[in-house]
């Protein structure tokens, strides 16, 4: 390669990079000013951080990684990084922190902003592992985008008049009905290539995966319904033991956010209720629901790679892709992505982002509730950091494929691994279902 094409190589990194970025501070100012201050600094559920606190520990972690690393400038607030540090202040606390206010952090997150970049005109995007391909930028860029979707979740919690806005999603394009089976056999698992893909979703590693059914739609609105309808909630035969001690302790009777209505269900969405959408993926479930109802319809959740091999594996070529309709980024025809939509689109909806096995709606939408525990994959290494990852495998979570409305697609990808509690229903998750196959079918 000569030089000159080096330099436009590097110039277009650095275009990306800065256009990436700024999509998600776009997003980021668009969640904390379409409320006043009282609601920026409240805290809307004992499960969130109020806004404040995510706006500026969106800016002490740019600083801390791009500002202070890898650029080696001096801090802008070292005296505020144990403030805003995750790991040492449990949400329920963070409102009694003496936290900057609104106006401090805006001011303090554009600032941070203009070091970053700054950083990133003079970098050689090479050189180190944090830096090469971009790493680091990436990396922030995703936290940031990670905290959009969590402060869109707050925004749900919220209790007020609507303040956020879009079109509605998309209605059924083609049909969706009934499950595929994805064939027995080797695929490669996670990946070794994607530049800014994270610690957990590496190496790529070869698993053997029996063959097995997987709907080709995840579960709507309509379907959960009828487990409803039919006494779900009040089967303990359906629940594991476990999940049937927290249906019973947390009042379950039905999906966060749907209330009857006579003889209707409604759904409320950022603070609009309406009818539901019955084709509409089901979501604000929690993993116990997931289970409960799968074992009402006879079949299971997923595997982790069980999930990955129907979104990625082909077939045809025995090729393992990016995303399931390729190696194109995502976009309006594929995936119901980066809130462009305050709601998951009907199934059907994106033909286009099909995978190769014929399973619609892997990204986007709804995140997916799988079966697995949240695990290293063989070969795993801990980078950047260890709070990202490592300290999580083994606890008490369940893995989350496939992002939702919320995900903006810079974090979502075909290898992108998500883990959270599995009573945990206010992030915006929901679930397809998988089972063994009959010995007729093998």
């Amino acid at each position: 390669m000569t030089v000159s094409a080096t330099h436009i190589d590097r110039d277009r990194m650095r275009a990306r990079i800065a256009a990436v970025l700024e999509r998600a501070r776009l997003r980021t100012m668009a969640l904390t000013d379409a409320v006043d201050e009282a609601d920026l600094l409240a805290q809307h559920s004992p499960l969130m951080s109020p806004l404040v606190w995510d706006l500026a520990h969106i800016g002490n972690q740019e600083e801390l990684w791009l500002v202070r690393d890898v650029g080696g400038r001096e801090a802008v607030r070292a005296d505020i990084d144990e403030l805003y540090d995750a790991f040492k202040h449990a949400r329920v606390n963070r409102p009694a922190l003496p936290l900057l206010d609104p106006g401090q952090a805006r001011g303090y997150v554009g600032t941070v902003r203009e070091k970053a970049l700054d950083v990133l005109g003079t970098s050689e995007l090479s050189g180190s592992p944090l830096v090469d391909n971009g790493f680091a930028f990436g990396m922030i860029a995703q936290h940031e985008q990670q905290h959009d979707e969590t402060m869109l979740a707050t925004h749900q919690l919220r209790v007020g008049a609507p303040v956020l806005s879009a079109p509605p999603a998309p209605g059924t394009q083609a049909p969706v009905d009934g499950e595929v089976i994805v064939p027995a056999g080797e695929f490669l698992m996670g990946t070794s290539a994607d530049p800014w893909a994270l610690d957990n979703e590496r190496p790529a590693h070869p698993v053997h995966v029996p063959a097995f059914a997987i709907d080709i739609a995840p579960v709507t609105n309509e379907q959960y319904l009828a487990f409803l309808t039919d006494g779900g909630y009040d089967r303990p035969e359906l629940w594991s033991p476990r999940g049937w001690a927290h249906r019973q302790e947390a009042g379950l009777v039905a999906p966060q956010f749907w209330e009857r209505e006579g003889d209707r269900w409604t759904r409320t969405a950022f603070g609009v209720r309406a009818p539901l959408r019955p084709r509409q993926p089901v979501v604000h479930v929690c993993w116990f629901e997931a289970e409960a109802y799968a074992r009402w319809a006879g079949k299971r959740l997923p595997t982790e790679a069980e999930w990955e091999k129907a979104a990625r594996f082909d077939p045809a070529t025995g090729a393992t892709r990016r995303y399931p309709w390729g190696a194109d980024e995502p976009d309006q025809h594929t995936a119901n992505l980066g809130q462009r939509h305050l709601e998951p689109a009907e199934v059907g909806a994106y033909p286009a982002g099909a995978s190769a096995t014929g399973v619609h709606q892997l990204i986007g939408d709804v995140w997916e509730w799988c079966s697995s525990g949240f695990e290293a994959y063989p070969g795993f290494r801990a980078f950047p950091y260890r709070e990202y990852s490592e300290v999580f495998f083994g606890g008490d979570y369940r893995i989350l494929r496939g992002g939702s409305f919320g995900t903006d697609e810079v974090a979502c990808r075909g290898t992108f691994r998500n883990w959270d509690h599995p009573i945990r229903r206010q992030i915006f998750a929901g679930f397809r279902l998988a089972r063994d196959l009959r010995e007729d079918e093998r």
